[in-house]
């Protein structure tokens, strides 16, 4: 009774080692890929921030008292509009000043001037008559030659007396420089005045003010800043290894942190002439034209550039590359159950996948792992492993023992 036992034992364990060496000899079974052809977008994937094309920052020219604050963060202005008010009593004052100097020159100094040019004309003319009555007397010897001399002299001073009223009266006349100057001056009282009164010199939207009644404010002092109105942008630092694959007018897709389910598009309309020497990083931007209205300045905002695209291109999953350098690396290829190490040229990159030019051919099969355990020309069995999609993980694995038997 034992005995078929034992004999039934040792079979089975003939049984096992025999098996163990055959699948030994068939070589362990590791994950693979059947290299296919399918599309392919090439992205480069970074966060960014939401950005106005440019932005206004108003402050105030001058030293002053806050009256009025007209705006808040949010309010939408035009060019013109008034965003607050300042008191400056003595810029008013000066104003008044300069309009009472003119208001002087033109109703008193400017009259005063040509009464006096009026008066000393008739001094003129009457000194001029006595000198030509006392000619013809000293002709008739009937006055000495005193008395003549004494009415030439006072008709010479009379003269020189008519041609300075002459003169103060020609500069304070209209629009000579006396009056320009004291209308420049007024202007300029006017000027700084109005500087009280803070605009808008853009349309935009308020994003900050620094300015509440009450509020002493002075030169240089930041108070309001406006995003201009205009096409949004998205400014993204990337680094500069993916300079060789950006252009101008490349698309992009964008997804709002706080607005997940609803993505919008985007083109690239600038990238920096100069690289971070701190970060290693270059800044590009990204138009939004339309802007979607939930968008809010400096918004964190994920982005994909697609930097290139090819409708059918051989692919292999990134995971099966090994000693990648620059569009050359190696794989590991199955040829008759053997491994052989490959050499290929990349192409187009992808988040998953990557394409390769030369090397291998679509339905040839590889090894999922570039770092598997195996030796050039071992024997290999492949266990099949779905494609993934771009950012997917390898799908779970089935063994295909007989393809490579």
């Amino acid at each position: 009774m034992k005995r078929p036992l034992v004999l039934t034992a040792l079979v089975l364990a003939v049984l096992a080692v025999a098996w163990t060496g055959v699948q030994a000899l068939r070589g362990p079974v590791l994950d693979g890929y059947e290299v296919t052809a399918r599309p392919l977008v090439q992205t480069v994937v970074a966060t960014g921030r939401v950005a106005a094309v440019s932005r206004a920052q108003v402050g105030s020219p001058v030293t002053g008292v806050v009256l009025e604050r007209r705006v808040k963060e949010g309010d939408v202005v035009q060019p013109g509009d008034v965003l607050a008010v300042l008191r400056a009593d003595d810029l008013a004052a000066a104003v008044r000043e300069a309009e009472a100097a003119l208001s002087q020159l033109q109703q008193s100094t400017r009259p005063q001037a040509q009464a006096a040019l009026r008066e000393a004309e008739a001094r003129l003319a009457q000194a001029s008559r006595e000198a030509s009555r006392r000619r013809d007397l000293f002709a008739r010897q009937l006055i000495a030659r005193e008395a003549l001399e004494q009415a030439l002299q006072a008709e010479t001073a009379a003269r020189s007396a008519a041609e300075q009223a002459r003169l103060a009266a020609s500069a304070l006349a209209a629009g000579n420089p006396a009056e320009a100057s004291a209308r420049a001056r007024l202007e300029t009282a006017r000027a700084q005045l109005a500087k009280t009164t803070l605009r808008a010199e853009v349309a935009g939207t308020v994003l900050t003010r620094n300015a509440e009644p009450g509020d002493l404010v002075q030169p240089g002092r930041i108070l309001f800043e406006i995003a201009r109105t205009g096409d949004t942008e998205i400014l993204v630092p990337l680094d500069e290894k993916n300079l060789e694959v950006l252009a101008l007018g490349q698309s992009a897709t964008c997804v709002a942190d706080a607005y997940p389910s609803r993505p919008f598009p985007a083109r690239l309309s600038f990238i920096a002439p100069s690289v971070d020497p701190q970060r290693g990083s270059v800044d590009i931007r990204l138009t939004v034209s339309p802007a979607p209205d939930f968008l809010r300045q400096d918004m964190t905002v994920s982005v994909n550039v697609e930097t290139g695209r090819r409708e059918q291109a051989v692919v292999v999953p990134n995971d099966a590359l090994a000693a990648v350098n620059g569009d050359r690396a190696e794989l590991w290829q199955v040829v008759d159950g053997r491994a052989t190490r490959r050499a290929v040229t990349l192409g187009l990159r992808g988040l998953a996948m990557t394409e390769v030019t030369d090397g291998v051919a679509a339905g040839d099969w590889i090894l999922a792992d570039a770092a598997a355990p195996v030796a050039e020309g071992d024997r290999v069995r492949v266990a099949e492993t779905a494609l993934p999609a771009a950012g997917a993980d390898p799908a779970t694995s089935k063994e295909l023992p007989a393809k490579f038997d």
